[in-house]
């Protein structure tokens, strides 16, 4: 059975280690492949106003994390980040996770839910975005320098709550 819950201190090394095994690849994010461990749990563990991790059998698997999108005006919009290991990838474990997500954004007081850069040579995000509920709001051409394929097209994808 799949556990979602709070990131706590003891993850750290099993976040670091799925971001530095995704990151690299250079397929899905924008953070530069030599991003340091420090700078990695920071952006990921500390930058938002939640993190999250999936465990089974006290493996952790995936993880997230919420933060506001925008200040201000902007702050009832939440952004989420996910990644999960290659091991476990096809699992359901990033549908869960986003099933989690949209229930601890509303829990938090947020109305909507963005993702600004969602690379759309990732077909399998895309459609699971797509059926959990959120749409293409926008295009971005040539916004994402994809490791192998150059420079593709990005989408901004939007939900409300």
């Amino acid at each position: 059975m799949l556990n979602i819950r709070a990131a706590e201190s003891k993850d750290r090394d099993a976040v670091w280690n799925i971001f530095s095994e995704i990151v690299p690849l250079g397929e899905t994010y924008v953070y530069p492949p030599d991003t340091s461990r420090e700078e990695a749990l920071r952006i990921w563990l500390e930058a938002p106003q939640a993190a999250y991790v999936a465990e089974r059998n006290a493996c952790i698997l995936g993880t997230y994390y919420l933060k506001t999108n925008q200040p201000g005006r902007g702050s009832h919009v939440c952004n989420a980040g996910y990644m999960v290991a290659q091991s476990a990838q096809g699992q359901g474990i990033g549908q869960a996770m986003c099933a989690h997500s949209l229930d601890e954004a509303k829990r938090l007081g947020y109305s909507a839910m963005q993702y600004n850069l969602v690379v759309s040579t990732n077909l399998a995000a895309v459609r699971l975005w797509q059926k959990m509920g959120f749409e293409i709001a926008g295009r971005l051409p040539k916004a994402f320098q994809h490791a192998r394929f150059g420079l593709v097209e990005a989408y901004v994808m939007y939900r409300l709550l």
